[in-house]
């Protein structure tokens, strides 16, 4: 297993529902919904599905009054902090903090003075945090003006942002500065992270769909990450949310910042293959992604990386002529054939994921 040796960035801790945030608290993985806000029942479910695979956050969008009540009933049937989306309009914003643990707002886009100070006492009293979001493709007019789509432009719109909060004495904020565009996302946060110590959310936005939408976001996040930059994260894919939870965990695991779940070693095949390699990872990828224990299998082909690669691994199986050869804790444990691998793989890795 990879061992983590990446010293974070010095930022301060905000809390958000039961979870920290920043400081030296684990990175979490946020998604979105993509039902109606004001389907309960629909939107809860969808949370559940993502909760189950590893989501750490979830936030959900209120472009109405409804779906801002809605939210209440909604708080009360999951249990990871709940994030509502809001534009514009502070009224919104007012009913949905009494239900959630973080509001992702911008202050300068929810109208006059007044209007901010309302919903930013109303997140005081109820012990809310905000989350400030600029993207590339949201800037303030004088400031596209001014720097053109330069990743200045957004490290200066959240400057602004943040300086009205803190005029009105709030601090407990968390920062993103996203782009669809990988080099302008990371000199956006690399320029903002040595302005200030706030937490910082990653995320590449508008990525795209499942593969080069996983690319991006692994290329940007993941460089800052190895940095030490970034307390939180969530892939935007145009995919079902599960996906986005998978590639998170993916891109943590594969920086050790993250160590749960079935993680899997597998060789790319090639003509010294004794077994379908690519079947078999993709089943146990799909039947194992709820389990949380951390359990590392090496699933290879044959015998020359095969046998480092499993004794290395908790549980491994290695392709070899008539029959194949299974590993457990480093050593050989038993030959299996081919109808067999996968319903011992899984019995073994069950039986791990249940065991002390």
């Amino acid at each position: 297993m990879s061992q983590n040796t990446i010293q974070r960035r010095k930022s301060r801790k905000v809390k958000v529902g039961k979870l920290f945030i920043g400081g030296d608290a684990p990175i979490p993985i946020q998604s979105m919904t993509t039902t109606d806000t004001t389907d309960v029942k629909s939107t809860v479910e969808q949370i559940h599905g993502l909760e189950e695979i590893g989501c750490d956050i979830i936030r959900v969008s209120a472009p109405t009054m409804d779906a801002a009540k809605a939210l209440k009933e909604i708080k009360e049937n999951i249990s990871i902090p709940l994030v509502v989306d809001i534009h514009f309009d502070y009224r919104i914003a007012l009913e949905a903090v009494k239900y959630v643990d973080k509001l992702r707002i911008n202050p300068g886009n929810i109208g006059n003075t007044d209007k901010v100070q309302q919903v930013v006492k109303a997140c005081r009293d109820m012990q809310v945090p905000m989350r400030i979001g600029v993207n590339l493709g949201s800037l303030e007019r004088d400031l596209y003006e001014k720097y053109g789509y330069a990743p200045e432009a957004m490290v200066e719109s959240a400057m602004r942002h943040v300086k009205i909060l803190e005029d009105l004495d709030f601090y407990d904020t968390i920062v993103s500065l996203k782009a669809s565009d990988v080099p302008r996302m990371i000199k956006a946060y690399r320029l903002f992270a040595e302005k200030t110590d706030y937490p910082l959310h990653l995320g590449v936005t508008e990525a795209g769909s499942k593969i080069p939408g996983a690319i991006k976001s692994s290329m940007g996040m993941g460089m800052l990450l190895s940095e030490g930059i970034g307390d939180t994260i969530r892939v935007s894919l145009s995919e079902d949310p599960k996906e986005e939870v998978k590639v998170g965990k993916l891109i943590l695991r594969s920086l050790g910042l993250r160590n749960d779940g079935v993680q899997i070693t597998s060789c790319p095949t090639c003509a010294r293959t004794h077994i379908d390699v690519i079947k078999i990872v993709e089943e146990l990828e799909n039947e194992t992604e709820k389990i949380k224990k951390p359990i590392h299998v090496a699933v290879m082909g044959c015998a020359v990386n095969g046998p480092g690669e499993s004794r290395k691994a908790d549980l491994g199986i290695v392709g070899a002529p008539g029959s194949h050869v299974l590993y457990k804790n480093g050593q050989i444990v038993k030959r299996i054939n081919d109808s067999e691998i996968k319903e011992v793989l899984l019995k073994e890795i069950n039986e791990i994921a249940n065991g002390d």
